[in-house]
């Protein structure tokens, strides 16, 4: 075994080395064997999958290299035309890129190259003291498990390294190794030469799939005893980049509101890689946006940081109403950008807000609306608005400039946008025939820029109709005594015709009139009495009021009826006599008891009490005095040895009847 140094130059600055620059690098010397034929042949391999060691022992790049550390240490094994094995550690010593290359073929820097030097030794790493020598243990994925060599005639299969116990030297020593990998799944991928102890790869190792294997080594004696402990190996699969990064979504979707400022994050994409992210860059992802379509206003409206993958705002001028959306295609690299790529589509939508103010069109419109009636709708209002349809930037608000009465109101049509007007309340054309009023037109979402608002003028003509008789007052309070003259006038109940515009005649009916008590004249609306009126009549009047309808009706086309309500206030006079209550009492001789006589007057204070109470029957000289102002009289069924007759002096006379038993 032996080691070579090399020094190896950074060209570019960004310490990548580019193939052809090292491929001419001559590191290895010619070894001359002889086979049988009198032929000089030699096989290389590196353990380190990013160098290539040629036929004639010049080692070369497979891809272009970043280096991170002054050294780079690795294997390389050599096979002579005899199947005998060699190995040697090569040290490549990287220089600063100020450094001038050498020329093509040259020495580094003045000095020959290092000579591989073979020993005549067997073959096999040197043993340490009294114990297993086990090598670093690595294992690169994805190579050949087997290269055939037509000049050599031999197929070789990829070493590992060599185990060598110390017992070698007392007697014959036999190898073997146990584990996954070996005896247990996946069986069979190392194997170990039984006599030399060099392990061998039978298949392509993957990272991915496995990162390491654990194997057991074991060394006996030609009679089958152990001669070591079984040692335990971990196997290390070293990465290759064969993986490429692949987006976690085919498409994605992002949204940026228009006129978003550059710096505005708008979404993120994302990608993984199955390489190894820690120990080497085959992982490293940087993202780049390849192809932008419309390229409006600018082919280069986003960019993305290369590694998070956000997308952002890059240049102003997005607007929706030109270009609502925007596809991206996105790309993900390994090897921070230089290795396997892969990419996915970014689908952006450009989000509404309201820098378009809602317009009239047209901007004047006209209407008629029959008088007195509310909720009439008079006309629509029409706008058109750029922006994104239900939405808050779309939504119109009209507003009535000058209608300070509140007579008008405007809504808006959810589905099409448009303002109804209508009118709020009854309109008089006898007050105003026309109206011309100003509406403007905003949104529901404030403007995000200076706009101007949209006005439209409406002219709204009031037309009269034919309106009804009005009574002045509506309710007439007339204060009457219940005793009024039959035939007389009692009051005249009037209205108004309000169509000052029409000549119209108004005539008079009575509509309700319960008790048949009045009569109106048709013409001049005087009401007087047919009949008695009575204050006591609890089926028509109430609270002493008596109730009447009056109708008044023109003779407009149509024609319209007016109403009038007229209360009588019916004022009380002393037509109803005191009642007694009960007016038959009977005693009993026995055990008698106290009789109270109730009385009763359905007149109002002061036609009522106080009564005046006395006997018109003779009774003993013990009965009550004839004159007791009570309203109830209490007698004393002792005293009381007759029939006796009561007379009430309150006009007119009512009597009381007692019997005694």
């Amino acid at each position: 075994s032996s080691s070579v140094n090399i020094l190896l130059f950074f060209f570019p600055p960004t310490s990548f080395l580019e193939l052809e620059k090292l491929s001419v690098f001559p590191i290895i010397s010619y070894n001359h064997f002889e086979d049988c034929t009198g032929r000089q042949r030699t096989a290389y391999f590196s353990l380190d999958t990013r160098f290539k060691v040629g036929p004639d022992g010049v080692i070369t790049v497979k891809r272009p290299l970043q280096f991170h550390n002054p050294q780079i240490h690795f294997l390389v094994y050599a096979w002579d035309s005899t199947y005998r094995k060699f190995s040697t550690k090569v040290t490549l010593n990287t220089v600063g890129h100020h450094s001038r290359p050498p020329p093509l073929h040259a020495s580094v820097s003045g000095v020959q190259a290092e000579l591989l030097t073979f020993p005549n030794s067997s073959p096999g790493l040197r043993r340490r003291k009294r114990d297993w020598v086990i090598p670093p243990i690595s294992c690169p994925e994805n190579e050949k498990t087997e290269c055939w060599d037509p000049s050599l005639l031999i197929l070789f299969l990829s070493f590992c390294f060599q185990i060598k116990s110390n017992k070698d030297k007392e007697g014959k020593v036999f190898y073997s190794i146990t584990g996954q990998g070996a005896d247990t799944p996946p069986v069979g991928v190392f194997i170990i030469e039984r006599e030399t102890g060099w392990l061998k790869v039978t298949e392509p190792l993957d990272r991915e799939n496995i990162a390491t294997y654990t194997l057991f080594s074991h060394a006996v004696s030609s009679n089958g005893n152990a001669v070591e402990d079984p040692m335990e190996i971990l196997i290390t699969v070293t990465d290759q980049n064969d993986n490429k990064p692949v987006f976690t979504q085919e498409v994605f979707k992002g949204s940026v509101m228009e006129g978003a400022l550059p710096g505005t994050s708008v979404m993120e994409v994302t990608a993984t890689d199955a390489d190894d992210d820690v120990n080497t860059y085959n992982a490293a992802i940087a993202y780049t946006i390849l192809s932008q379509d419309p390229e409006l206003p600018d082919k280069n409206m986003f960019t993305i940081n290369k590694n998070t993958g956000v997308i952002s705002v890059v240049t102003t001028g997005l607007d929706r109403e030109s270009f609502p959306m925007y596809t991206l295609v996105v790309q993900a690299a390994d090897l921070q950008g230089e290795g396997l790529s892969t990419t996915a589509t970014a689908v952006i939508t450009v989000t509404d807000t309201n820098d378009n103010p809602p317009i009239f069109n047209p901007t004047t419109y006209k209407g008629q609306v029959p008088e007195n009636e509310a909720n009439v709708v008079i006309t629509t209002l029409k706008v058109t608005d750029a922006d994104a349809p239900n939405s808050p930037a779309w939504e119109a608000v009209y507003t009535i400039l000058n209608d300070n009465d509140g007579q008008f109101v405007v809504t808006t049509n959810p589905v099409t946008n448009d303002g109804i007007l209508k009118t709020a309340k009854g309109l008089d054309f006898e007050a105003k025939q026309q109206y011309i009023l100003h509406v403007a037109v905003t949104n529901v979402a404030p403007f995000e820029v200076s706009l101007t608002t949209s006005t439209a003028t409406v002219t709204v003509d009031v037309l009269d109709v034919n309106e009804a008789p009005i009574f002045v007052p509506p309710e007439k309070r007339v204060e009457v005594s219940e005793d009024f003259g039959v035939g007389q006038e009692i009051t005249s109940y009037t209205a108004r015709e309000p169509d000052t515009f029409m000549e119209q005649k108004i005539t008079y009916r009575i509509w309700r009139d319960t008790a048949n008590w009045l009569e109106i004249n048709p013409d001049t609306g005087a009401i007087s009495t047919r009949a008695e009126l009575d204050r006591e009549d609890s089926e028509h009047v109430k609270n002493s009021t008596y109730t009447a309808l009056i109708i008044a009706t023109d003779n407009g086309s149509p024609v319209a009826t007016g109403t009038g309500t007229l209360l009588l206030i019916l004022s009380d006079v002393n037509d109803n006599a005191p009642i007694p209550e009960p007016r038959n009492i009977f005693l009993c001789e026995r055990n008698p008891k106290p009789q109270v006589i109730n009385i009763i007057d359905a007149d109002l204070p002061p036609n009522t009490s106080p009564f005046t109470a006395e006997l018109t029957h003779p009774c003993t000289p013990h009965c009550p005095s004839p004159d007791m102002n009570l309203s109830q009289i209490i007698f004393d069924i002792e005293q009381l040895v007759c029939f006796v007759s009561l007379e009430f002096s309150a006009r007119p006379n009512s009597f009381l009847s007692m019997l005694y038993l």
